[in-house]
């Protein structure tokens, strides 16, 4: 499952340097050929399930049932094998790896999770010793901090699926378990990366990962899939599944990764995001929204079926006017979330650099990194006496760092602001011209005046985001 930010969103620096500090050194990726497809992220994905096409696969599977892709060659297997292997982790405790932070150490013993985790600093002798003597799982957090493959991987997944997409590798011995019997709150996606791994996928699951509670092996139903997995295999299963894994006895280690997403991206958490600013917006014009409550109300002494009938009727009269498109549905919250904590665009080059020429009023132009921005609708934070005003924000994720994704760390909210720029709501229209269409002159921004059409471009080109052609 994938470790996310608190409501603050994790913490990076603004500078544009491109080296890691020492404990975030990287392991180098292996020159074993890709079966994977980076042109797009719709490529990409379909390239991950294949032979299952994509169509069939949200049709038939997503959100409803497991998936089991077998993979019989051997130049996929040695693909997948490069991604992560147990040396790469043993190379990376030299670099200052923390337990907790960065690793757990865990077993299942009698149905139960024993996390058997140090203070301080990982030590590779000692992280051998619990694998090759304890029998424990080793698990390393978010590994796309350190392999640039895995960075490649997940970042065109976080524009294809456009939420956060976190990662895990587990490293279990010889018949031995990490984890008894649980569900996660995401979709989860595995690859087998080093020898085999036998899964048991239990009846009934949690919908959708519901509020449940797996305490016993008699609240577990039967297994209904029982699944073992060799190195290049693809397992999915929906969030709310009840699973286990057990390396059988015949491999020295098996060594897995998890994709993790779509956590908290539900309808229920789209209208907490958007019905504050939807009853805002309504109250200004409909009186009966700004009439008193019922006097002691707060109080218990006024509730009863009355009160109900009348929140409903308001209620119904917002989801009326929103089916005819007045309101407009802003959600602002969930996308700053997912652009301020997603991964910067995959990239061995400085991204905040302006691209080639400055633009000028006879040039085309185009944006860059579309999948990595997002346009909201927002009060200006500009502190005054007058009626807040509103304003558009482009947000994007070139200044995220990754070794800091998925990590949890929290940051002040005058960073949030800094990763963006803000622009009148007159140049909304002009905003989302750039965004619908491959390239456009410059002249056709739909904005009132040139001097408006050039201060545009020239602020998307000073942050990256625009590229003359």
């Amino acid at each position: 499952m994938p470790k996310k930010s608190n409501t603050k969103n994790v913490k990076r620096r603004n500078s544009d340097e491109d080296h890691l500090p020492p404990k975030q050194s990287r392991v180098k990726h292996s020159n074993v050929p890709s079966p994977l497809c980076f042109h797009s992220p719709v490529s990409l994905f379909e390239s991950l399930i294949h032979p299952m096409g994509t169509e069939q696969f949200f049709r038939d599977y997503w959100e409803k049932k497991p998936l089991h892709l077998k993979r019989s060659d051997p130049s996929t297997a040695s693909y997948y094998q490069s991604l992560f292997q147990l040396s790469d982790l043993l190379s990376l405790c030299s670099q200052g790896l923390e337990y907790y932070r960065d690793i757990n150490v865990v077993r299942c013993i009698n149905g139960k999770k024993k996390v058997l985790n140090k203070e301080g600093q990982v030590k590779k002798s000692v992280l051998s010793k619990n694998l090759v003597q304890n029998k424990a799982t080793i698990q390393f957090h978010q590994p796309q901090r350190f392999k640039d493959e895995l960075w490649r991987i997940q970042e065109k997944l976080e524009c294809f699926f456009g939420a956060l997409v976190g990662s895990n590798i587990y490293i279990t011995p010889q018949e031995s378990q990490g984890l008894p019997a649980h569900y996660d709150d995401v979709e989860v996606f595995i690859l087998q990366l080093e020898g085999q791994k036998h899964w048991l996928l239990y009846s009934p699951t949690v919908p959708l990962a519901a509020e449940y509670s797996v305490e016993s092996e008699d609240r577990i139903g039967s297994p209904t899939h029982d699944i073992t997995l060799k190195a290049g295999d693809l397992l999915y299963f929906p969030r709310g599944t009840i699973h286990q894994a057990k390396t059988p006895p015949e491999e020295d280690h098996s060594t897995h990764l998890t994709l993790s997403t779509y956590q908290k991206m539900s309808w229920g958490d789209l209208l907490l995001d958007i019905f504050p600013s939807l009853l805002c917006d309504k109250s200004r014009t409909q009186l009966s929204l700004r009439e008193g409550m019922p006097r002691r109300l707060l109080l218990g002494s006024s509730e009863g079926l009355d009160t109900s009938r009348r929140l409903a009727a308001g209620l119904r009269s917002l989801a009326d006017e929103m089916l005819t498109g007045m309101p407009e549905v802003r959600s602002t919250h969930m996308k700053r979330d997912f652009i301020m904590n997603r991964l910067p665009p995959y990239s061995q080059e400085k991204l905040l650099t302006p691209p080639g020429k400055m633009p000028a009023l006879e040039d085309t132009v185009c944006l860059r990194f579309k999948d990595h921005i997002v346009i909201t609708v927002e009060p200006s934070r500009e502190i005054t006496d007058e009626a807040a005003v509103m304003v558009v924000f482009v947000l994007h994720s070139l200044r995220n760092q990754r070794e800091s994704h998925m990590m949890g760390e929290n940051c002040d909210e005058d960073v949030d602001i800094s990763r963006g720029l803000q622009f009148p709501l007159s140049h909304l229209q002009a905003l989302r011209q750039l965004q619908q269409v491959e390239q456009l002159p410059v002249t056709q921004l739909q904005l009132h005046t040139q001097e408006d059409k050039l201060n545009l471009v020239l602020a998307l080109w000073s942050e990256s985001l625009l590229v003359v052609l």
